[in-house]
């Protein structure tokens, strides 16, 4: 999952540096993928012969279709210790699927599959994570130029991001479906505290991958334009308007954009998610 941080661009004399906020945005609403699944519809020519009189008449049997796969792969046989004590658990299997230095500076935080699961939360509910991410923070600022009166996001600034990329990229996928199966009990317990109901939350998990992957890859400069005299907004409506977590991912430039949601697909197909149910 990409760091960016709940911050705004913020003007200054020079470059813009992005500073931080005191509003944290998490009521922003996901929004809805909608799913068609089309049938083909057959017709039968020709008379049929009538039933007989004594004939009764049939019930068509309701069909129903059966519920989700579940998602994860084949668990590893550990024994996981309960919620609040699974965090040295959670570092030695995540350490198996990835040696990579964002990933381990997140392992050394606490709570760590109470994080992931509100992490994965806010991104089904369209707000950036980025508090809850902190020890992943980019140390250079985020930067704006300006180029024949107009104001774009310095290319050079999603260098910042190259680094979350790389762990992304890094993480074997089959091995993190694994680790998702191994951890699920104690992850559909986290989710429950936040009072979501324990048992969904591989469609949580699925809802909140398939919006970053709807996130688009941008390749010409973005565009900003001032915001209440201090911040800025995407000139682009289209932009603009996407949800929290979408625009904090677009901010990791092209490159990042393009690097994070391959491997997300390949966590997805992982997981199990089949391909056709992803952007």
């Amino acid at each position: 999952m990409p760091d960016l941080h709940d911050y705004e661009l913020v003007k200054t004399d020079g470059a813009a540096v992005l500073e931080p906020t005191a509003k944290s945005r998490t009521g922003i609403v996901a929004a809805v993928i909608a799913v068609v699944i089309a049938g083909v519809v057959y017709y039968v020519y020709g008379r049929r012969p009538a039933a007989p009189a004594s004939a009764q008449p049939v019930t068509k049997a309701v069909e129903t279709a059966p519920p989700p796969a579940a998602l994860g792969g084949e668990a590893e046989r550990v024994a996981v210790p309960p919620l609040d004590e699974s965090d040295n658990v959670v570092r030695d299997l995540v350490r198996k699927i990835t040696s990579n230095p964002v990933a381990v500076a997140w392992l050394t935080t606490t709570g760590l599959v109470r994080n992931f699961t509100v992490v994965v939360a806010n991104v089904v509910d369209g707000a950036t994570p980025a508090r809850h991410l902190r020890a992943l923070k980019p140390a250079a600022p985020f930067r704006v130029v300006q180029r024949d009166g107009k104001v774009f996001i310095d290319p050079a600034s999603y260098e910042r991001y190259d680094r979350i990329a790389a762990a992304a990229e890094s993480i074997d996928p089959a091995g993190a479906a694994r680790v998702y199966a191994t951890l699920k009990p104690r992850i559909q317990e986290a989710y429950g505290d936040l009072g979501m109901p324990p048992d969904t939350f591989d469609r949580a998990l699925e809802r909140a991958i398939v919006s970053l992957l709807q996130t688009p890859v941008v390749q010409d400069p973005v565009r900003v334009e001032t915001k209440g005299g201090v911040n800025y907004r995407y000139a682009d409506d289209r932009l603009e308007n996407l949800t929290a977590a979408q625009k904090q991912l677009l901010r990791t430039g092209p490159r990042n954009v393009r690097a994070v949601q391959a491997a997300l697909r390949r966590l997805a197909l992982a997981l199990g998610i089949p391909g056709a149910r992803l952007p």
